[in-house]
């Protein structure tokens, strides 16, 4: 989620603000809402918590979900001032900037680029539940309704290898996250 105004103002930085976690989204829309209502926006520009689109299998079917990069923590661009500091200091959820002595510091250009950039990773990673060792029901494929245990779990392929029993003897099936299923 970002809020962008094109300024033309040299002092802007990124800052980062430590925020109640789990409330980021909300903290962002009232920042800006203060922001719009109270000072020039060529003071603050943008307010942004970055996320990542992950795969989450669950119960045999693949969802995307946005999922927070740094939990708790949301990245502002703005002109640090006393007016500013004060803005966002006494919004409600902000605990406060992330600071080295007294003063707040700004993010060196070269990691809110890599935040970026991070941010925009085309391949979904993928994300499950399932466990080594665990007994699974595959859904799906030439072994449905087989019973295995997990041995190997490959997130980054979104594969998950089950070692199940076929003709007397185990045998290691490479299945999709998709197609395998918790036994309840």
């Amino acid at each position: 989620m970002a809020k962008k105004v094109k300024s033309e103002n040299p002092n802007l930085k990124w800052y980062v603000l430590n925020v109640q976690s789990g409330h980021e989204n909300s903290i962002a829309k009232a920042i800006q809402q203060r922001v719009e209502a109270t000072v020039s926006q060529d003071k603050i520009s943008d307010v942004l918590i970055p996320t990542q689109k992950k795969i989450v299998v669950k119960g045999g079917k693949q969802n995307i979900k946005e999922e927070k990069i740094f939990p708790g923590y949301v990245l502002i661009k703005m002109d640090l001032s006393d007016e500013t500091w004060s803005l966002i200091a006494n919004t409600e959820g902000v605990k406060g900037f992330v600071k080295v002595d007294k003063f707040p510091r700004p993010l060196p250009e070269n990691e809110v680029k890599a935040i970026m950039k991070f941010m925009e990773v085309e391949q979904p990673t993928y994300q499950t539940s399932f466990s080594v060792g665990e007994a699974v029901k595959i859904n799906d494929g030439a072994f449905a309704d087989f019973i295995g245990s997990v041995q190997r779990i490959d997130e980054a392929k979104g594969k998950i290898t089950v070692l199940i029993s076929f003709l007397g003897r185990e045998a290691p099936v490479e299945l999709e996250f998709s197609q395998v299923s918790k036994i309840k």
